[in-house]
């Protein structure tokens, strides 16, 4: 049977394979459609297995945000080169991968996709991993925000409350949600609020500050203590770090100054930031 252009497209279409080995696999079968999805998807196989040992530290970080901000996910695909994050197979990939990405729950998508990444491993030639999902749902008032950086080097979901449901539709709330993600983005905060950092990861720093200021008056090291306690909270903690476009406002007073603009109270209920490979 002659092998044509048609049969071809329609056989990579299947089973997101190279041109060369559609043609082959169709001259092996002599034109059996099944039959060749069998031989490409026992290829598939055999290319991922080749390339399992590979490292997987290139890809993406995208996201999707529900269009009335109630639900949102988050995704990390890896391959092992940057060439291949400009792959458009990868990135309409990644792009299927982002758009599923609500109807899993975290950390429960990898499971689900094991067949895609061995299709796409085949066609691509290259290490393709599914890392990591997150999926969120607003309890209450509130609603989600996202922001992809770099290109999806970095992202980051952030879900703010607040008292009133037409706040979400102010150009005010928009920009301030948008803001934060992006500060997110850039300070990458380690907590939330200071009573979620480990009590020994601030002894620990208490420890160093008590060596650096030996022989001083214990009246005035209380102090000092004391302000350094608060530097330590203010460099790691989400609420307390100096807002990126303006250090010397915090994100707590930041968040006050636009509820009262909005006449709205607005709290930060939780963040994620992916970095890619981190």
């Amino acid at each position: 049977m002659a092998i044509t252009v048609k049969m071809i497209k329609e056989l990579r279409d299947s089973t997101s394979m190279g041109i060369d080995d559609c043609k082959k696999a169709l001259e092996q079968t002599d034109g059996d459609f099944e039959a060749a999805v069998k031989i490409l998807r026992e290829k598939g196989a055999a290319v991922a297995a080749k390339r399992a040992s590979k490292e997987a530290k290139e890809g993406m970080v995208d996201a999707i945000v529900s269009d009335d901000g109630k639900s949102a996910g988050m995704i990390e695909v890896n391959c092992e080169t940057d060439f291949v994050t400009r792959n458009e197979d990868f990135q309409k990939f990644v792009e299927e991968l982002r758009v599923d990405a609500l109807n899993h729950e975290s950390d429960k998508m990898a499971e689900d996709v094991n067949d895609k990444i061995e299709a796409v491993m085949a066609a691509i030639g290259e290490k393709i991993k599914f890392r990591r999902n997150v999926k969120w749902t607003v309890e209450g008032t509130g609603s989600i925000t996202s922001y992809i950086h770099m290109g999806g080097k970095v992202g980051v979901l952030l879900e703010l409350g607040f008292e009133k449901e037409e706040t979400a539709a102010s150009p005010v709330y928009q920009e301030l949600a948008k803001d934060l993600t992006l500060h997110v983005a850039a300070a990458a905060p380690a907590y939330l609020k200071r009573d979620e950092v480990p009590a020994e990861m601030l002894e620990e720093e208490m420890d160093i500050a008590r060596k650096q200021l030996e022989g001083k008056p214990e009246n005035i090291m209380e102090g000092i203590l004391k302000g350094k306690a608060n530097k330590f909270y203010s460099l790691i903690c989400f609420l307390e770090q100096g807002f990126v476009k303006e250090d010397k406002v915090s994100i707590t007073k930041l968040l006050e100054e636009k509820g009262k603009e909005l006449g709205d109270t607005i709290t930060v209920k939780r963040y994620v930031r992916y970095q890619l490979g981190a």
